[in-house]
């Protein structure tokens, strides 16, 4: 490191083994918000398998330095600059001991030690480490740490950090302290410390081996009645990472701590797992079913990390979704274990269903713009910018095509494998790749391109039935569409696709597969296959196919890919109704939904006079009273596309015809159906305490869209009847917040204001909840508006309110990142506003947090898709943002869209 600045991008290629080694690390935090010292001791010697360097560079930001010292001496030749020290002629192992300070208080980003609600507070990964003190902070790096924190007794009686508690005990001054010592080595991303007035929810447990266990849920005071569900999803992530993977916890204790000001959602620090409140506090009263799934989900997934990220971790950044993509694998097969189990497969598909939801509406269109990158990325200029879709969920759909390939008890030895060669070490998306292939006996050399290869594969499919011989062929053809230039550079070759396929024959039923050539005996009887799809165009063939089937194509969504295959409307209506497989049955109803709404769009965008037919109210209608599906099925399986996916869908992005036709569609759904969703809603209350199983949150969600369609009607009545009723009886944030929202909706659609008295209400009675003033803010932000009433003049006005700050990650997430991301129809208005709007908060956020003013300036990542009017504004507002902001986190992002 030179006084230079940073390389403006950094490359996979240029990976170099970090030139000395850090054995052992020792910290002493004296803790006080303004100036706290911080004391480290380190043990460093020279990598032999490295190019030898004169000088030990370390990384360091905004820290004051003290003093230095090596083998107890006073060390002169240390120059300190901006990006950290430059420690000059070393010897070849020496301890070194260095003294700073930083100013926790002062840190807005909430990137290494900073102060919220009086609490200490850590957060280190990426790079927020070199925040707290000087160091080679980099993943390959691993230590083993012993932590000493010492505060004033009365203000921080909590010393929380990684690891074992091993001393603690009262000093003259009124101050106190705690050591702490982690067993494993971590690099120092795992690092954390908490201090403050806290309380904790304790539970101790038995591992499978019989060693009793210490579990703690540290939270402020008032939010205690808050946390048993938190504790109960850590205890089933435990027991079920035990069940599935045979991984017991390690550590004699494991520690959640909450924090309302959290750039992320949640941090795997080594045994003290740091959590946004969001993804902690839950009971009946402040937290909906999604909040409770959420919860669980994420306590999974920060609990599985102390293997698949901790005890085996990432070489270096590129490897980000060697821990993330597999950790998302991992919680979600967790989540839908706890959704129904592993014999429930219709539950199973629903959880499936959400996942891929999430994954085309936001990934594919990752792969789509100028920040499309591979799941294992070739270069960055910010590191905090490539936590981002394609790394978590196209990298989780990277390892399900393991499972799949493989079955479950592949893919577990291919588990066992890695952590039997890499347990304590750093390692490469290449080292998990290698473990597979050795488990199972393959060759996986062309399994790479997933992780080389950007942007989303498409798969065009033509199918041919001879008769009189009772043959069906099946040709898959591979390729990409014309995608960004981002990720065209990186399209090299064809991948291995595990393509999964069934074929229903006339009578709705599957028909047995075998392929042509196979003996008798392989996968007799099997009615879906997974073809493994190698070369550009491969033709599969089906023998002894009685009757011309209808192919059933990707069943589970076998790989994260674009189908292209010419179904009719009534072959579409068939699949609905017959397709054994959940996942391809819920397909067929969004395929024809999008259909239907995207030639409604067109006609909006021309001008035209908005018609429809009635295939697809008959569909909702066969869908809608059929009570032998789930009622959470019939739930996702009802609701329509969103208008940022349709949008996505067009030559040129319209968001207001979208809109209108997606609008135009709810009605037209509202009004043909009434009845039948007057009854679904009747059929699917459920009376009595609050439960948030998966069964009675299936009911409430079916219950509560047909209370959304309703209020569509041109006379509202019912719904408003409905949802003021429910609204003043909820015992659940679940109905609650659902009845506010509709009778929002109810308002916009007739003017009317029937919501004005309930949001009133809703804010008095939560004023004390932050988490629920979060939703208060959404709902607003996210709400219809009108011509007369824009929804910008809304959120401008709550950005005054008393409850709004700019500086809470959560607080703005709510309200501004809930307008332009999730408002499509107000955010494009024609005018512009919501585009200088988003400037404003862009370049406001990023003087105070780089990491959050990112995330929102991704808004317009896509800005070249809309139409020609939208398009010059949103360039303007890139072009403004562009010339204000300071950050490396945002110049990134502005620049990669507007290049």
């Amino acid at each position: 490191m030179s006084d230079t600045a940073t390389p403006n991008v950094i490359r996979r290629e240029d990976y170099a083994p970090p030139a000395f080694l850090i054995d052992t690390v020792d910290l002493e935090f004296d803790l006080v918000p303004e100036r706290t010292i911080v004391k480290s001791t380190l043990a460093v010697r020279r990598n032999p398998d490295a190019k030898h360097a004169a000088h030990l560079e370390l990384l360091g930001e905004q820290l004051e330095f003290i003093g230095a010292a090596i083998d107890g001496q006073p060390w002169e030749q240390v120059r300190a600059h901006e990006h950290g020290l430059s420690i000059e002629n070393v010897p070849d192992s020496f301890t070194l001991t260095l003294t700073g300070a930083c100013d926790p208080a002062a840190n807005t980003t909430l990137s290494g030690l900073y102060v919220s609600g009086g609490n200490f507070f850590t957060q280190c990964e990426a790079e927020g480490f070199r925040r707290i003190t000087w160091f080679l902070d980099r993943p390959d790096v691993m230590s083993t740490y012993t932590v000493t924190l010492r505060a004033d007794k009365t203000s921080y009686p909590v010393l929380l950090s990684n690891g074992n508690l091993i001393a603690e005990g009262d000093l003259p001054d009124g101050r106190h302290y705690a050591k702490w010592e982690d067993p494993f080595r971590k690099p120092s991303y795992l690092f954390a410390l908490v201090a403050g007035k806290l309380v904790a929810l304790e539970e101790r447990i038995q591992s499978g081996s019989g060693k009793e266990k210490l579990l703690q849920v540290w939270v402020e005071p008032h939010d205690l009645d808050k946390t048993r569900h938190a504790m109960d999803s850590l205890i089933h992530s435990i027991r079920w990472d035990e069940s599935r993977f045979g991984l017991e916890l390690d550590l004699d204790r494991f520690m959640i701590v909450a924090v309302s000001d959290f750039n992320m959602g949640a941090m795997e620090n080594k045994g003290l797992n740091i959590f946004n409140t969001k993804y902690v506090l839950a009971n009946p009263e402040t937290a909906t079913d999604v909040d409770f799934a959420n919860i669980e989900a994420v306590v999974g997934h920060e609990y599985f990390h102390n293997w698949t990220g901790n005890r085996v971790t990432c070489r270096d950044w590129f490897q980000l979704s060697l821990k993330e993509g597999l950790t998302v694998f991992r919680d979600q097969e967790f989540s839908a274990a706890m959704s129904g189990g592993d014999e429930n497969e219709a539950a199973r598909a629903t959880k499936r269903i959400e996942d891929v939801r999430v994954l085309r509406q936001m990934q594919f269109a990752e792969d789509a713009g100028p920040m499309a990158h591979p799941v294992r990325p070739e270069s960055y200029v910010e590191i905090n910018n490539f936590y981002t879709m394609t790394v978590y969920e196209k990298g989780a759909e990277v390892v399900r095509m393991y499972q799949t390939l493989f079955g479950r008890d592949g893919f577990r030895k291919g588990m066992d494998l890695y952590f039997q060669r890499h347990d304590g070490q750093a390692v490469t998306c290449d080292d998990f790749r290698a473990a597979m292939a050795d488990a199972n006996g393959r060759d996986l050399a062309q399994f790479e391109g997933w992780y080389s290869q950007a942007g989303t594969p498409r798969v065009s499919v033509t199918t041919h039935y001879d008769a009189a011989a009772k043959r069906y062929s099946v040709t898959l053809a591979q390729g990409y569409a014309n995608g960004s230039p981002a990720a065209r550079e990186t399209q090299k070759g064809p991948l291995l696709i595990p393509f999964a396929i069934g074929l229903i024959g006339p009578d709705g039923q599957d028909l047995p597969l075998k392929l042509e050539g196979e003996s008798q005996g392989a996968q007799a009887g099997a009615t879906t296959r997974v073809l493994e799809v190698t070369e550009k165009q491969q033709t599969f063939t089906f023998v002894d196919v009685e009757a011309k089937p209808l192919p059933s194509l990707l069943r589970n969504f076998s790989a994260p890919v674009i189908v292209e295959y010419d179904y009719g409307n009534d072959e579409l209506a068939f699949l609905l109704a017959h397709d054994s497989d959940p996942f391809n049955r819920w397909e067929a109803g969004q395929r024809l939904a999008t259909r239907e709404l995207l030639a409604l769009a067109a006609r909006a965008s021309a001008g035209q006079p908005l018609e429809t037919s009635d295939a697809l109210v008959q569909a909702f209608s066969r869908v809608l009273t059929d009570t032998s599906l789930s009622p959470s099925f019939r739930e996702l399986a009802l609701m329509l596309p969103s208008e940022t996916y349709l949008a996505e869908q067009m030559a040129e992005s319209d968001p207001a015809a979208v809109h209108a036709a997606r609008q135009f569609v709810r009605k037209r759904l509202a009004t043909a159906l009434k009845a039948e969703w007057l009854a679904a809603y009747q059929a699917n209350l459920t009376p009595g305490a609050y439960e948030p199983t998966p069964e009675a949150a299936g009911r409430r969600g079916l219950k509560n869209l047909a209370l959304s369609y309703l209020s569509e009607l041109d006379d509202p009545a019912d719904a408003v009847r409905l949802a003021t009723a429910q609204y003043d009886a909820a015992n659940n944030m679940t109905d609650r917040a659902a009845a506010l929202s509709a009778l929002m909706n109810a308002s916009a659609a007739t003017g009317a204001g029937y919501a004005k008295n309930a949001l009133e209400d809703f804010y008095a009675r939560f004023e004390k909840e932050p988490l629920v003033i979060d939703k208060w803010f959404s709902l607003q932000a996210t709400q219809r508006g009108t011509a007369q009433r824009p929804v910008i003049d809304t959120v401008r006005a709550l950005m005054r309110h008393p409850a709004f700050n700019l500086k809470n990650p959560n607080r703005a997430r709510s309200l501004i990142f809930s307008f332009c991301a999730a408002n499509p129809a107000q955010f494009h208005a024609a005018d512009g506003s919501g585009y200088a709007f988003w400037a404003e908060q862009v370049i406001a956020l990023d003087a105070i947090n780089p990491q959050v003013a990112a995330r929102l300036a991704r808004n317009l990542e896509l800005w070249r898709r809309f139409t020609p009017t939208l398009r010059d504004k949103m360039r303007a507002a890139l072009e403004q943002v562009a010339a204000r902001v300071k950050s490396r986190d945002v110049r990134e992002i502005v620049e990669k869209a507007l290049a």
